[in-house]
């Protein structure tokens, strides 16, 4: 049988294509500490439980293509909070940031066309890209320069006639750089002078450290035709299960395309959305408290690592993510020995993604992994000394 030509070239993701090494070493009995996968232990507000429970309604219908009115007002009404006027019809509720990137990118891309990503990048945009027919050309960035990469010169050498796009995460996964003021003029100056959309993933927004700006592209109102903004409600209130995201855009010929696969898969869970409601009415106590415990999380991570000889890093941010360098020979060979090999007496290991399945760039990050501080300080502080311990062991062999 003959298979889709993009899908061949697609790889398996380079964050849970490891999940048989994880099954082996659970089966074995070792307690893994996981950086490998963005998923928060911290609870999931209550009410979006309580809604469910509480539906009343007999028949469990489908909800309208766009999204439900209710929660189209309160994802209105979220951005009014931080300075940014949206109307209903920029806003379209889909399932989870994935769909949302699926969908734009379907929009406005055709075989052949090229969109620009600064790298790293979060390694799914690749799979999402190659089934739009279309490829990455990344902008390179380096640990030494803090992955910046809004520079003009930098974007400039990055541009072919067949740029379409430029995506850019901020706060950023995997390396937790948030842009400044200036980074983002230049970004917005280079989508307008080259006619090009900027599709501006911001599913982080709530987790910057150092100013708590709650900043969002769609402030910029000289974008307004160019902007593409992704959200979800995955990260922000620790729901990555409900898989209920935003597609938000003023251009209208934008929007009026969308609805066409807006109404081919119909529409996203009903009692999902009802209960993404409830979410978005929480107060900015419960975003100042989560953004807190991630502070002291990675403060901690940061402490532990530059304990340990060898290895560096760029204090991220924002975002719950940062990109290490590590004195070994390969991060993914080092990953499969974690979960094989080290520490079988004590029981103990850690997972976390290795980072060249982060580049478009042949060669790059292999030496590089991805660590998530989304479990707690305890754990965090066990798992990178146990890190410490099987670097050491790892060289020795």
């Amino acid at each position: 049988m003959k298979f889709s030509g993009k899908i061949e070239k697609c790889d398996y993701s380079p964050i849970r294509k490891f999940h048989p090494y994880q099954q082996d070493a659970e089966h074995r009995g070792s307690h893994i500490y996981h950086f490998n996968i963005g998923q928060p232990d911290i609870k999931t507000p209550k009410v979006f439980f309580d809604t469910i429970r509480d539906f009343s309604g007999e028949v469990l219908g489908y909800a309208p293509s766009q999204g439900i009115p209710q929660l189209i007002d309160a994802v209105q009404i979220y951005y009014a909070r931080i300075g940014c006027r949206l109307m209903p019809q920029d806003i379209a509720i889909t399932q989870g940031g994935s769909e949302a990137l699926q969908l734009a990118l379907s929009v406005i891309l055709d075989d052949g066309d090229e969109i620009m990503i600064p790298e790293p990048f979060y390694p799914n945009y690749n799979t999402f890209i190659t089934m739009a027919g279309a490829s990455i050309v990344p902008v390179p960035t380096s640990p030494e320069e803090g992955y910046r990469y809004a520079v003009r010169e930098k974007l400039e050498a990055a541009l072919t006639p067949s740029t379409r796009a430029i995506m850019v995460t901020n706060p950023g996964n995997p390396t937790g750089l948030i842009l400044s003021p200036e980074e983002r003029q230049v970004l917005a100056d280079f989508v307008i002078d080259h006619d090009l959309f900027l599709i501006a993933d911001e599913v982080y927004r709530e987790f910057s450290y150092e100013s708590g700006e709650l900043f969002s592209f769609a402030s910029m109102h000289r974008l307004a035709e160019h902007l593409i903004i992704i959200d979800s409600v995955s990260k922000r209130f620790s729901a990555t299960g409900a898989r209920v995201g935003e597609l938000i855009c003023r251009n209208q010929q934008f929007m009026a395309r969308l609805m066409k696969l807006l109404q081919a898969r119909l529409s996203v869970a009903t009692l999902e959305q009802l209960a993404s409601v409830s979410l978005y009415e929480m107060g900015p106590g419960y975003f100042d408290a989560t953004r807190e415990e991630y502070r002291r999380r990675r403060d901690v991570l940061c402490e532990e690592l530059s304990k340990i000889p060898g290895v560096s890093f760029s204090k991220p941010s924002g975002a719950f993510y940062m990109m290490v360098t590590l004195p070994v020979d390969d991060t993914e060979k080092f990953l499969v020995w974690l979960l094989a090999s080290f520490n079988k007496k004590g029981r103990e290991t850690l997972m976390y993604a290795p980072a060249a399945g982060f580049y478009k760039t042949p060669g790059m990050g292999r030496q590089e992994c991805r660590l998530a501080y989304v479990i707690n300080e305890e754990e965090i502080r066990r798992g990178i000394q146990l890190l410490a311990k099987a670097i050491e062991e790892y060289n020795r062999q």
